[in-house]
């Protein structure tokens, strides 16, 4: 990789330096004194960032899709684990010839898997991403100069 590589982050961070004897120079901090305040902190600016209506935002939609979703999927498993115990000659009622209600039921466990996470994958692309991103944008813009 070539250092004027603009993707390359290792000149920036110091990782990487070699020192006259070919061995890694170490990253040393600056000293307090050293630094000097131009604003806020990274701290009270990702406390101020977690406080703001469109994080609030992101959240909500985020909770509102999650925890309907884990209550039924965990619902439903629960409904076939206590239908496997206590209901075996249910569960045993053949379907079509060696394929009985429970092997349906186990194979729809997966199948109600993979369901959720592509609804998952979906509602956080239509509704929580865009938003999301401008999130951390607007975060990083305001860090940028935090604590230098």
């Amino acid at each position: 990789m070539r250092l004027e590589d603009p993707w390359c982050d290792a000149p920036a961070s110091g990782w990487g330096r070699m020192d006259s004897t070919g061995g890694q120079v170490p990253v040393t901090p600056p000293a307090p004194a050293q630094q000097r305040e131009t604003g806020p902190s990274a701290a009270e600016i990702y406390l101020e960032v977690q406080r703001s209506p469109a994080f609030q935002q992101v959240r909500r939609r985020y909770r509102r899709f999650v925890v309907p979703a884990s209550v039924a999927f965990f619902l439903w498993y629960l409904a076939y684990v206590v239908a496997a115990t206590t209901a075996p000659d249910l569960m045993a009622r053949p379907v079509a010839d060696a394929v009985n209600v429970a092997m349906v039921a186990g194979l729809a466990q997966f199948l109600t898997t993979f369901l959720l996470t592509w609804a998952y994958a979906r509602h956080a692309r239509h509704r929580r991403d865009r938003a999301a991103l401008d999130l951390r944008w607007d975060t990083q813009e305001m860090t940028r100069g935090a604590g230098r």
